[in-house]
């Protein structure tokens, strides 16, 4: 189903926690969700080390923008020349006014916001800044994905529980996220659920169950040979 026309549906949790009514789970963790960006989805996919002019990362659910924008920050920091990709695909995308509001609880990320707010706010889904070049493909990625010319060099995959959105875990969807990744490529996301892994195992990648952050004990990350 196109889902393009479709938005978040959210309340908020004490603390500015954003929560995503149709899915029943919270945007990101309620134990510092920028500290889980850094240990999930950069060190798992062992960044800012691999960045390289050219680089592209890829996400299964683009939410508030803050792995997009821990991201930024880890790019800025590297001091690596030319530009850095960033495609995310998200079916049901957040208002500019919602994304600000969660972001305020990351002092560090809603610093380097602005360009991309005022960008968001303005209709734009490619939108450069900080010598990032970010895309957010809308609608459904059983859809989408299938349909999309690149491959990346990292994956995040960061959408809903799996036992709340089992649709962005499956093995159909899994096998696209193989076929859009370069050789050497990688992944990380923050579950560690039997069904995802093995989806991620029969897509041609080497997985791994890694230690996970904050009160979650394992996460799972891997790698593509060719």
């Amino acid at each position: 189903m196109d889902q393009r026309g479709q938005t978040a549906e959210l309340t908020w949790q004490e603390g500015g926690i954003p929560v995503s009514t149709r899915f029943g789970d919270p945007y990101f963790s309620r134990n510092d969700g920028l500290a889980e960006t850094r240990h999930v989805f950069l060190a798992g996919n062992g960044l800012p080390d691999r960045f390289r002019d050219g680089f592209h990362v890829a996400e299964l659910g683009f939410g508030t923008g803050l792995n997009m924008l821990a991201t930024a920050l880890a790019w800025s920091a590297a001091g690596v020349p030319g530009r850095l990709r960033y495609t995310s695909f998200e079916a049901f995308p957040m208002a500019a006014a919602d994304i600000a509001r969660a972001l305020t609880a990351f002092p560090e990320a809603e610093a380097v916001a602005a360009p991309f707010l005022a960008a968001w706010r303005a209709g734009q889904r490619v939108i450069e800044f900080g010598g990032i070049e970010v895309t957010v493909i809308l609608g459904d990625a059983r859809e989408t994905l299938p349909r999309w010319a690149g491959q990346a060099d990292a994956w995040f995959l960061d959408g809903f529980s799996p036992a709340r959105n089992p649709e962005l875990w499956s093995e159909p969807l899994m096998a696209e996220v193989g076929a859009h990744t370069a050789p050497g490529g990688s992944f990380a996301t923050y579950t560690a659920a039997g069904f995802v892994r093995r989806g991620l195992q029969a897509a041609g990648f080497q997985v791994e169950r890694r230690p996970g952050h904050g009160a979650k004990r394992h996460m799972t990350a891997g790698w593509r040979d060719r």
